[in-house]
């Protein structure tokens, strides 16, 4: 094999084939054919094996650059080992190092912490079939909001800008237009195909596609379809792009969320759990109807009395509870928050548990903001 005018030797052997699903041994393949073979050990997608007297490699692919990434963290939280097979940073880091030799796109960076890795891929699908993969493995593991990988060239701060194609049905091109623009996103051309379709080309900050995917199929009632390629890197733009707005519902204890607690919250947002789900102090139970987080006991049981309520055959129902997907989850984070993932369990948490020491904190980087 020869790569970047060195040539390694490896004594290759059992070269198979395929007929239909099975695997046969062959003498000979030709041009697309499929075949397996044994013996090399330090190669890469996008290398090429030839005979060590005909030495003509093809050209290295070209592999899109990674536009995010997430710190993957050990599970720390009060529920950590409760559901996982495998929850110790030794585990995690062997699973990511060997997802390295089969996704061109990833990287995996260590950081100054042995129980955290700074991983970075080609979007948030790319990270989250990663992570899904890993949890129905039995892999328990915390990851850190999605951001966009910024370089410094020239002097200049920049941002990956994404190009995007979007297909839609005709009646849905406003209020996409309409939402890409606030994203940051600039039309580039729209065609109309004659069929009620209508195809859009857009160039956005990669940053401003975070968290898009849920609103553009809510958007669309899921007939649209959505793809990116990165394009080049760009001055970064200021102001707000994406993101959520909205504050959350933490849980200020530890138990099992009861009924008559919730219903006692659920007027301040949207719930996230059902009754029965066990949460602790520092855990995100629901979005707050305003910007700013709120701390809530979702734990609380009704006191057992002897008064008889004149409305005691009057019932109440809970409002239909938020269960949110691992993308979703992903999508919603802060830059204060968390996911926790297991093979059972997905769970939003703030980073300090605490709740005086989140607000000491808060403190501490308002004051740093304002000098």
């Amino acid at each position: 094999m020869k790569l970047d005018g060195k040539v390694k030797n490896f004594r290759v052997t059992k070269i198979f084939g395929f007929l239909g699903l099975k695997r046969v041994e062959i003498q000979k393949a030709h041009a697309g054919d499929l075949i397996a073979v044994s013996g090399m050990e330090d190669i890469n997608v996008g290398e090429t094996v030839c005979p060590i007297d005909h030495q003509d490699a093809l050209p290295i692919l070209r592999i899109d650059e990674p536009t995010l990434q997430m710190t993957f963290l050990v599970n720390n939280s009060p529920f950590a080992g409760r559901e996982g097979k495998f929850v110790t940073s030794r585990k995690i880091e062997e699973r990511l190092r060997a997802q390295l030799e089969t996704d061109v796109s990833l990287r995996v960076e260590n950081t100054d912490s042995p129980d955290a890795w700074v991983v970075s891929g080609r979007g948030e699908l790319h990270l989250s079939i990663l992570i899904e993969n890993m949890r129905r493995e039995g892999f328990e593991l915390q990851v850190s909001k999605p951001e966009v990988i910024v370089r410094d060239i020239d002097g200049v701060r920049s941002e990956p800008v994404e190009r995007v194609q979007i297909d839609i049905p005709e009646e849905y091109v406003g209020s996409v237009i309409e939402s890409m623009g606030e994203r940051k996103g600039e039309m580039l051309d729209m065609v109309n195909n004659g069929n009620g379709q209508v195809r859009l080309v857009f160039m956005i900050p990669a940053r401003g596609l975070i968290g898009y995917t849920t609103e553009f199929l809510t958007l669309t009632r899921g007939y649209g379809i959505i793809n990116h390629s990165f394009d080049s890197y760009q001055p970064m733009q200021t102001g707000r792009v994406g993101g959520r707005r909205e504050g959350v519902l933490v849980s200020m204890d530890k138990g099992q969320a009861s009924q008559y607690a919730i219903l006692g919250v659920e007027d301040r947002g949207i719930i996230f759990l059902e009754p029965g789900t066990e949460v602790y102090e520092g855990m995100i139970v629901g979005q707050h109807t305003r910007d700013n987080d709120l701390t809530v006991n979702v734990t609380k049981i009704k006191a057992a009395n002897n008064i008889r309520s004149a409305n005691k055959e009057q019932t109440t129902t809970l409002k239909k509870a938020r269960i949110m997907t691992l993308e979703e989850s992903l999508e919603y984070l802060n830059d204060d928050e968390l996911c926790e993932i297991t093979p059972e369990s997905i769970r939003l948490r703030k980073k300090i548990l605490d709740k005086s020491e989140r607000e000491r904190a808060q403190k501490k980087k308002k004051t740093a903001e304002s000098n």
